[in-house]
């Protein structure tokens, strides 16, 4: 029998655990979460405004082995799932504040954070126009076809997740307004979509997070791929390992989570879990070891990824660290992606010259077992804009970028110069280099 299918042990004694219980922490908890370190009320009261206009949700795991509340406000997970006072810009934040601390009625609180949501690029690169398909006149709003090969999936029921990043540039999905979320419950239209689109050979299974679903309800989503001859991998986006691995160990329906993933790879398709690392600290607890062993067990890989965030991971020690220890755990270390140009960008953000510095002095650091890692990549309106370096050439000193992936197949991998600019945080920041009117023939149109 597959040890994916035996009782999961404790992660520390090999005995038999009882299930952990899962309890979410929201906006209504933040205060008496927050009681744990010396804030004044002045400071609570502004963290308490981002978490009305920003998403805010953690976990008893999060909280109880992630965060070193000693090392608070710098410790890393505190910065990376609570909200910071500098998310929003400043008048924002008074505007919220004040509201709160009068006790304003709801529908201006919910007004208001409406209209500076709008100001922050709820939906970048195209999302909900040039990426949403469209199947016999009707468009599939649930899914997201940018590269021809690749389609996502955001199925309803996974619109939430076991914890939120404070960057997160999907956190439309999370503020509980429906015209900002990309969701699907709808198979039978997707099935039929991938059927009439033989050209796609891989289907990422995102949101949210889709392992918040129960095992009933993802193989919904699941089983109909293996149904579809074309779809030749399976990719599922998540953060779980990291802010709730008791999903894959102790949660009610953990086995037959595995067991569909054993199913998934007997088919003879790739199975790839998509694991979100944002920082080594969240791989030392015992239960995240113990839950990438049962899914290796199952034959899916792991591949894991994330963004360069300021004040979390802006270190090349942290992210030499994060690709050694995902490898010697049986990981594959596969994205350094550069924050998006969403949310709260403005804070989170790091210059690119400064993300190719820290990318090249961490990839120096690690064997070449990590160095399957790309990066630091922008998922830019074009594609996934790889920043590999900077060079002088004639005189002028420039970034060297390529295509890893894009919406033109044509323009992958062809290497292409933008003017140095030492402040550029984000693709639209670049210009040609060499007095060009434009980077590549037919990158001016995608």
């Amino acid at each position: 029998m597959c040890s994916a299918l035996h009782p999961a042990p404790n992660a520390s004694t090999g005995s038999l655990d009882t299930s952990p219980r899962f309890r979410a922490f929201t906006p209504r908890d933040l205060d008496g979460l927050l009681q744990r370190v010396a804030l004044s009320p002045d400071e609570r009261l502004a963290l308490r405004a981002v978490a009305a206009v920003l998403p805010f949700r953690t976990n008893s795991h999060v909280v109880d082995e992630l965060i070193d509340w000693s090392a608070v406000p710098d410790d890393p997970i505190f910065r990376l799932t609570f909200p910071q006072a500098e998310m929003l810009p400043e008048p924002d934040l008074k505007q919220m504040a004040d509201l709160l601390s009068q006790d304003a009625p709801k529908a201006d609180v919910l007004r208001a954070a409406h209209e500076i949501r709008m100001k922050l690029n709820p939906h970048p690169s195209g999302q909900l126009d040039a990426n949403v398909p469209v199947h016999e006149g009707v468009r599939l709003t649930g899914l997201q076809h940018k590269y021809p090969e690749t389609v996502l999936i955001f199925p309803r029921q996974g619109q939430t997740c076991h914890a939120y990043c404070t960057y997160c540039f999907r956190w439309p999905q999370f503020v509980g307004e429906s015209d900002l979320r990309i969701a699907t419950d709808d198979i039978a239209a997707t099935s039929a979509y991938l059927r009439a689109h033989p050209e796609v050979t891989s289907a990422l299974i995102t949101g949210g997070d889709p392992l918040v679903m129960s095992t009933e309800v993802l193989r919904r989503y699941v089983e109909p791929l293996l149904e579809i001859d074309t779809i030749r991998s399976i990719r599922i986006g998540t953060k779980s390992l990291a802010f709730w691995p008791y999903r894959f160990l102790t949660d009610r329906d953990a086995d037959d989570l595995l067991r569909l993933l054993e199913k998934v790879v007997a088919s003879g398709r790739n199975l790839a879990l998509m694991a979100h690392f944002t920082h080594p600290q969240e791989l030392r607890p015992p239960a995240v070891r113990a839950a990438m062993r049962r899914v290796r067990d199952t034959g899916a890989v792991i591949r894991c990824q994330g963004p360069l965030v300021r004040g979390i991971n802006d270190s090349a020690g942290a992210w030499a660290e994060l690709w050694n220890e995902t490898t010697a755990l049986g990981a594959v270390p596969y994205y350094q992606f550069v924050e998006r140009d969403t949310g709260p960008q403005g804070y989170f953000g790091v210059p690119l010259a400064r993300c190719h510095e820290i990318f090249r002095d961490a990839y120096a650091q690690v064997s070449g077992l990590a160095r399957t890692v790309r990066g630091p990549v922008m998922s830019a309106m074009p594609g996934k804009v790889c920043v590999d370096g900077t060079a002088e050439i004639a005189g002028e000193k420039v970034f060297v970028l390529h295509l890893i992936q894009a919406r033109d197949p044509d323009l992958v991998g062809r290497p292409f110069f933008a003017a140095y600019d030492e402040r550029a945080t984000w693709w639209t920041d670049l210009k040609p280099a060499f007095g060009a009117g434009r980077f590549l023939p037919g990158l001016d149109r995608v």
